[in-house]
């Protein structure tokens, strides 16, 4: 059988198909989770941003235009969401400053590697600026362009480039003081 695209979900669910609202769902619910994970820190913060997102998402879905692909639209709403946690959980913490508090839990990606390493590395992003962390896990979890991380977060593409390249050196100093 045929798998329905993105768009035939979307016009199926905006005709009030919930067969079809939840197969959206199904088939991102899994991306935006980790995405989460990886962004706060923890389980129950991310299980938040994934519910907060799908509401966004199915009372907005009517504005969806089509001009990019779906999970970019849905991607630049998780981040917005994103944005809206830090700023309730840090108020006075600018979103390109360092975090000053360690997350207390970390969840690592299944795909990521085990062991120490993993475990370093989900601590190094968790020391990253927001607005670094956000590319790295774009590029790299969510393996979107540069031209596609630029329109969902609102920058050029240039500006893109230059936040992973920082955090790329901030994640390589951090894991080679625990490795060195």
């Amino acid at each position: 059988m045929f798998e329905k695209t993105d768009e035939q979900l979307i016009t199926s669910a905006l005709a009030g198909n919930k067969r079809a609202w939840l197969g959206l769902i199904s088939r991102y619910e899994k991306s935006i989770y980790n995405y989460g994970v990886r962004m706060t820190g923890n389980q129950a913060d991310a299980l938040d941003l994934m519910q907060d997102v799908f509401v966004s998402v199915f009372r907005n879905l009517a504005s969806y235009r089509g001009e990019g692909s779906f999970k970019n639209w849905l991607f630049r709403i998780a981040h917005f969401r994103c944005v809206e946690y830090y700023r309730r959980k840090r108020p006075m913490q600018s979103l390109d400053d360092e975090p000053e508090l360690k997350a207390e839990q970390t969840c690592l990606e299944q795909g990521v590697a085990d062991g120490q390493l993993g475990n370093h590395l989900s601590n190094a992003m968790q020391q990253l600026p927001l607005s670094q962390k956000a590319i790295v896990e774009l590029k790299f979890f969510g393996q979107f362009t540069f031209e596609e991380i630029a329109e969902q977060l609102g920058i050029s593409t240039n500006t893109a480039k230059s936040r992973l390249y920082s955090a790329l050196s901030k994640l390589r100093s951090s894991l080679e003081v625990d490795y060195a």
